[in-house]
């Protein structure tokens, strides 16, 4: 896992879909709009249901980005200065958590997409760092002890 200065956690957009970073979402859609879909796909104009799924979304999205950066820039701006804020792909590693403890620095992790913990960081030194996880997504962790202690899935 890459370092990062503590101070400027940065997050990483993907821009193509990875299987390992991928979820699975149960939707319900009426007959008709199906049936659509359906038709646009048989006549190859999307590989299937997900793709067609996938890129209306993007679309959605791309319409209300405006509305997405203000959101962000406004999440970024609160919560004071022990919140490490991050939007897409980010994560900690050990030298970022031995930072902290030279410094005396307790810290909270809030955000939306993925965040990875470093298989590497010693436990009893991240809770000594890291005081809360607050992910809207996913966050990635091998270690048993991390995981009860945050209480992550």
């Amino acid at each position: 896992m890459a370092e990062k200065n503590v101070d400027t956690v940065q997050s990483q957009e993907t821009e193509s879909p990875v299987e390992s970073l991928t979820d699975k979402v149960s939707v319900n859609i009426n007959s008709s709009t199906l049936a659509a879909i359906d038709l646009l796909v048989d006549n190859g104009y999307y590989s299937n249901r997900s793709d067609f799924i996938n890129q209306a979304l993007r679309d959605s999205l791309d319409r209300r980005q405006t509305v997405i950066d203000r959101l962000l820039e406004e999440s970024k701006s609160g919560g004071g200065n022990d919140r490490l804020w991050f939007f897409g792909v980010s994560g900690i590693g050990a030298g970022e958590v031995e930072a902290c403890l030279r410094r005396n620095r307790r810290i909270r992790i809030v955000g939306y997409g993925v965040f990875m913990i470093d298989e590497s960081i010693e436990p009893a030194k991240l809770f000594a760092v890291l005081s809360e996880i607050r992910v809207r997504g996913r966050v990635v962790c091998k270690n048993k002890e991390i995981r009860e202690h945050y209480r992550l899935k």
